[in-house]
């Protein structure tokens, strides 16, 4: 029998009503494994009033009550966090182990919003005029909207949702339909935890849900992970409807090797960086830029360590999964042969690769590509799966010019024992996010997440205190508690005094 995948409303499944579904499958497998319903304009705006419905008594509870609430939610995502990573890997064909990094990462943002009291706490000046008193205060928006990516089905959620709940927020989570089980998970997870019915809600579907949340007046903010050209979408949609948005697009990741670095460390991080997830995170290392005369050692160390990966099913003893799905495979594959066809080095082919799993599921082993040029579609393009390409550049300009020139600034990093380059290029560099001698630089849950350039659309970053302003807004009181005796009329304006 199928496994239907419903959406969440009012604190359980709710089946919807437009009979349109799509296809689950198991990326290590290529089977079948559920049906995930597809909403309507009817079941997304059910979704919308349910959360819409909840929002003044959320917005009312105490800090206290919430906090309890979200406290208890990370005791429940703690002792249970293998369940999910297994629902994880079944879903997307990751590593139980990098799943299981996945959901301890999200749990970072719920800690953090924990701690809700303390960030909310407005200003008070008293006397700011005579028996005039001055004070500031944040307020949460009403229903918020999710639209999270198929590569992080736990995480990227939980980069907002944490804050969203903790600030006062109901949330409609509009999953990927690729690997949507784990937002259902997390659902039925915050009703154990205590939190109200229709505070947290998840809506399935494709383009005619997301539409709804970016048009549906009631929903007043966007939080979106995803490629560029859906982030400009959303981001253009929403505005226009007087939304507040942060849009997390896509990336061109560059990590710099200095001739001066520690090349073990170096190629042990591009392999870390390259081919964990086999390659679908949005701060993968995609370009290595080698600089100066350390290009072959660096290429035959990468290649020595690559070769010897496991490419298997996620819930063996793998190192690096499946793609997500067979068509997103093939489109990677062809970028392999488009590179290979514009004059780059095939140093290492995944095209070939013999995994250790079932002969339908969808593989593609590591793949490093040597002698890549900036005008190659190798380059140019965010590829999203297993394939390292090695740039070579003669000095640190002209490696800091082609991460300065590319349309993408998420995320960047620089392999070096010099302090002082190091120093200049954080300083230089026009990427959001730096890593130093570290491959992946994704911040703590106490600062924020987000690029720069097409990387990002809106001016907030995703959790630390840029999410909590994100998610609330602040409004500014001025009181005066009169004598029994008034002032009388006066028509100017106000004035200190």
């Amino acid at each position: 029998m199928t496994n239907v995948i419903s959406h969440w409303v009012d604190g359980g499944v709710f089946a919807g009503d437009s009979g349109v579904t799509a296809s689950v499958t198991n990326p290590a497998t290529g089977a079948v494994t559920g049906e995930v319903a597809l909403a309507s304009v009817a079941d997304a705006r059910a979704v919308i009033d349910a959360a819409a419905a909840a929002f003044p008594g959320w917005r009312d509870t105490s800090l206290s009550k919430r906090t309890a609430v979200l406290f208890r939610f990370r005791e429940l995502l703690n002792e249970r966090k293998t369940e999910l990573a297994e629902l994880i890997t079944a879903e997307h064909g990751k590593v139980v182990s990098d799943a299981l990094g996945e959901v301890s990462r999200g749990q970072e943002v719920v800690e953090f919003a924990c701690g809700i009291p303390h960030l909310l706490k407005g200003g008070y000046t008293e006397n700011a005029s005579t028996k005039v008193d001055a004070y500031s205060i944040r307020q949460p928006l009403g229903p918020v909207a999710i639209i999270s990516p198929f590569n992080f089905p736990a995480m990227v959620p939980m980069w907002f949702f944490p804050i969203a709940i903790a600030t006062g927020n109901t949330v409609v989570l509009k999953p990927s339909e690729k690997d949507p089980s784990a937002s259902l998970w997390l659902a039925a997870l915050w009703k154990d935890a205590g939190l109200p019915d229709g505070v947290f809600n998840v809506l399935h579907g494709d383009k005619t849900a997301v539409d709804e949340l970016l048009t549906n007046p009631k929903i007043k903010s966007v939080s979106f992970v995803g490629s560029t050209p859906i982030a400009q979408y959303v981001y253009t949609t929403a505005t226009a409807t007087g939304k507040r948005v942060q849009a997390l697009g896509g990336a061109k990741n560059h990590a710099v090797i200095l001739p001066d670095a520690d090349l073990d460390l170096a190629a042990d991080a591009m392999v870390n960086a390259g081919f964990g997830s086999a390659g679908e995170r949005c701060m993968a290392v995609s370009a290595a830029v080698a600089v100066g005369p350390i290009a072959d050692d660096l290429v035959a160390k990468i290649a020595e360590r690559a070769r010897n990966i496991k490419t298997g099913d996620g819930t063996k003893d793998s190192d690096m999964g499946p793609l997500v799905t067979a068509a997103h495979r093939d489109k990677v594959a062809s970028y392999i042969d488009a590179g290979e066809a514009a004059g780059a080095k095939v140093v290492l082919d995944g095209r070939h690769v013999t995994p250790d799993g079932g002969q339908d599921g969808f593989w593609l082993g590591p793949t490093l590509l040597d002698n890549v040029t900036p005008d190659m579609s190798v380059y140019t393009d965010e590829i999203f799966g297993p394939v390292l390409s090695v740039v070579r550049v003669e000095t640190y300009d002209q490696a800091l010019d082609l991460i300065n020139t590319n349309p993408y600034g998420n995320g960047t990093a620089i392999f070096t024992n010099d302090g002082g380059a190091a120093r200049r290029f954080q300083n230089e560099v026009e990427v959001g996010m730096v890593g130093i001698n570290v491959p992946i630089p994704v911040p703590m849950a106490y600062y924020s997440f987000g690029g720069w350039k097409a990387s990002l659309f809106g001016d907030t970053h995703a959790h630390g205190l840029d999410g909590v302003h994100f998610f609330t807004r602040q409004k500014a009181i001025t009181s005066r508690w009169l004598d029994p005796s008034h002032g009388g009329i006066n028509l100017g304006f106000p004035q200190n005094g």
